[in-house]
């Protein structure tokens, strides 16, 4: 699944902020007159997304090792542990990624102040040489002149 169809815990925040939905969000971004703000904030939320992937992934493992039904023989307290440390670094990541755009999105400019980036259309001038019919100069025009003394 594309990290654009992942949900985050931030994509309130982000549409409050950008007043659009994140697949609108992600179509902006790729437009010439997105904000770098918007590329930064929409990085950090896909970063976010897959923290929040791995913690689920990890608390779902130990809820299926720990399910009342299951074998206390098959318990593994290594195994467990293993999980409590990849648990607390997918937390520590995904604390760190909300913290970053928290963080981001509080010191950006409102909406209607964001500087747009300003295209300029380069002029061309364009000129036609008069028809070949027209009259002509004459043929010495503009040669030289003998000068004899």
């Amino acid at each position: 699944m594309s990290v654009r169809l992942k949900p985050s815990s931030a994509d309130g925040q982000l549409q409050d902020v950008f007043g659009a939905t994140v697949a609108e969000l992600y179509g902006t971004a790729l437009s010439p007159d997105a904000s770098p703000a918007l590329a930064r904030a929409l990085e950090l939320r896909a970063f976010l997304s897959l923290a929040e992937e791995q913690v689920a992934r990890v608390r779902d493992r130990v809820h299926s090792a720990m399910a009342p039904d299951r074998d206390m023989s098959e318990l593994d307290a290594a195994d467990l542990r293993f999980d409590a440390q990849w648990l607390d670094a997918a937390l520590d990541a995904r604390a760190g990624y909300r913290t970053a755009l928290g963080d981001l999105l509080r010191t950006m400019p409102p909406l209607h102040q964001q500087a747009r980036p300003v295209r300029l259309a380069q002029q061309t001038i364009t000129t036609a040489l008069p028809p070949a019919s027209a009259a002509s100069a004459p043929p010495r025009a503009g040669a030289a002149q003998d000068r004899r003394p």
